[in-house]
């Protein structure tokens, strides 16, 4: 099938999201993504709304994009107001873009109570707005907002607002479902009726109020549509848009339309934008999210490991993601033999890691993201671990003084490396902060790369008694980076400050480990044998 035109308004009805901001820079910085990516359309934004769009159309002046085109996005002429004196109309003229898209309406709600105008006024509106933006070299898209609910209350008059945009030379006709209640069976028939009745294509724009969205774009394709209209990751207005990132994928991998987009680079794209927009990426999106192909059950990790298809919809490379195997108290052996490297003895361990790793998470533990604490816990198991250092004692003190200054945080360390005693002492923000920079300070004269740890995450959650088998736990969860991997461990018990110190002590050992470092039985041993050579 031949391709859908894909038009994308993250940059304009994306921003209109809680919580969803971005720059003029933000923003051309996404339309290059956007364009590389190889989407066919790109609306840039509202520039008669504010200047922050109108910035950024300037700045795409200098922008050579090698497939997108551009679009402004605007409303049709105000009542009683020429199109060539229209300021809306003016501004989107100013935008420069070879292509703009001007929204009516469709629903007669709407032209008597929010525009306050006759139903004859709103057609000429609309006529007269797309007749004036042609004239002037612009190809125009009509959006016809709220087209569903408005064909349900009147029919004729939501077709006619369509008539309106055609005869005065619109190139699509979109169908927008601007509340997001609209049913798929509706959109099809609805989508179906304007197709065979308008030569020109049409296009659908559901927003997700009802978590239909990408049902209601797949309905109106089915009925002949042929653009779509959406954001990366579904961002927008209330509840969002149709998120692009989950319909491309069904559009090319499981209906065979011919999509140019290389779908291989979509996980990387939503994560751009996400960062962009500094949003948090949903753990749990389809296709690109990183839970959407993690697996957690110990069959389903079994039936993966002899064949993908078993318990994965798609190969997870196809969109650029990665399949992940899950450790908790629902595993079985295969999530143990999933996460162990070839030749390390796992096999055999395998039920005895299975047992403690179970045997801690009923105590609070939680090996989801705390990679590193889990291949720790392994190597104690099969008889692998080799410390590199001892622990004698830590103390932590908070001295709390008049006023509304902040506490202040000590914490002290004694730790033995290789028969040497370090008793080391920091001062930190918090007592975690102060315990992380005393530890490193004991540790940093025997093991210099650990300077190169930084903490970029720290979690805690109380547990209840019925989680953990007892009472008041803490479960502290750290993630740590030394600029070239990122870890994370975990710790529990029932103070806070201990389970912090399990998983900090983990991090360090996992770069440790990870680095090859020699441990201090090593160190003991070439310290030995350096003194006998002296006495001899």
């Amino acid at each position: 099938m031949t391709a859908v035109e894909i038009y994308d308004t993250t940059l304009r009805d994306g921003t209109q999201g809680t919580g969803f901001s971005l720059t003029s820079e933000d923003k051309v910085a996404i339309a290059r993504r956007l364009d590389a990516f190889g989407v066919d359309v790109i609306e840039g934004g509202w520039p008669g709304s504010n200047p922050k769009d109108a910035r950024f159309f300037e700045l795409m002046r200098g922008v050579a994009l090698t497939r997108a085109r551009l679009a402004a996005f605007g409303s049709t002429r105000r009542k009683g107001v020429r199109p060539e004196e229209d300021a809306n109309l003016q501004a989107l003229l100013a935008a420069d873009t070879p292509v703009v898209t001007i929204f009516g309406k469709s629903w007669t709600l709407h032209v008597r109570e929010a525009l306050a105008v006759s139903l004859e006024e709103n057609l000429a509106m609309i006529r007269d707005s797309v007749a004036f933006l042609r004239a002037q070299g612009r190809e125009v898209f009509y959006d016809a907002e709220h087209f569903f609910d408005g064909y349900r209350a009147d029919a004729a008059y939501a077709l006619a607002t369509l008539e309106a945009a055609c005869e005065a030379g619109a190139s699509r006709l979109v169908l927008c479902d601007t509340n997001g209640g609209s049913l798929p069976e509706w959109v099809h028939e609805r989508t179906a009726e304007v197709c065979a009745r308008f030569a020109v294509p049409v296009g659908i724009h559901p927003h997700n109020d009802a978590e239909l969205a990408v049902a209601n774009a797949l309905a109106a394709l089915r009925s002949g549509a042929r653009q779509v209209q959406g954001t990366i990751g579904g961002y927008g207005e209330r509840c969002g848009n149709l998120n692009l990132v989950s319909l491309l994928p069904t559009l090319k991998l499981k209906l065979g339309f011919a999509q140019p987009q290389d779908l291989s680079g979509l996980r990387e794209l939503a994560r751009y934008v996400d960062e962009r927009a500094n949003m948090p990426p949903n753990v749990r999106a389809p296709y690109v999210g990183d839970a959407a192909f993690a697996h957690k059950g110990g069959v389903h990790v079994s039936a993966v490991a002899k064949n993908p298809e078993t318990y994965e919809h798609i190969p997870p490379e196809a969109v650029g993601n990665r399949r992940q195997v899950l450790l908790s108290d629902l595993s079985g052996r295969a999530n143990v033999l999933a996460k162990s490297a070839p030749g390390d003895g796992a096999p055999e361990a395998a039920a005895a890691i299975l047992a403690r790793l179970k045997e801690l998470e009923h105590r609070g533990y939680a090996f989801e993201g705390a990679e590193a604490s889990f291949h720790l816990m392994s190597l104690k198991v099969r008889g692998r671990y080799r410390p590199y250092f001892t622990l004698h004692g830590y103390r932590v003190t908070l001295d709390k003084r008049d006023g509304d200054a902040e506490p202040l945080c000590e914490a002290s360390v004694r730790v033995e490396v290789a028969g040497q005693l370090e008793h080391t002492a920091a001062a930190g923000h918090g007592p975690v902060n102060a315990l992380d920079r005393a530890l490193g300070k004991a540790l940093g004269r025997f093991y210099p790369s650990l300077a190169q740890l930084r903490l970029t995450d720290y979690k805690v959650r109380v547990l209840s008694g019925a989680e953990t088998g007892t009472a008041s736990v803490v479960r502290v969860q750290v993630e740590t980076t030394d600029g070239a991997d990122t870890w994370g461990t975990v710790g529990a018990s029932s103070d806070i400050i201990d389970a912090s110190y399990s998983a900090l002590i983990d991090a360090i050992e996992y770069k440790l480990h990870k680095d090859a470092v020699t441990p201090q039985a090593d160190l003991e041993g070439r310290a030995a044998g350096v003194s006998a050579e002296v006495v001899a």
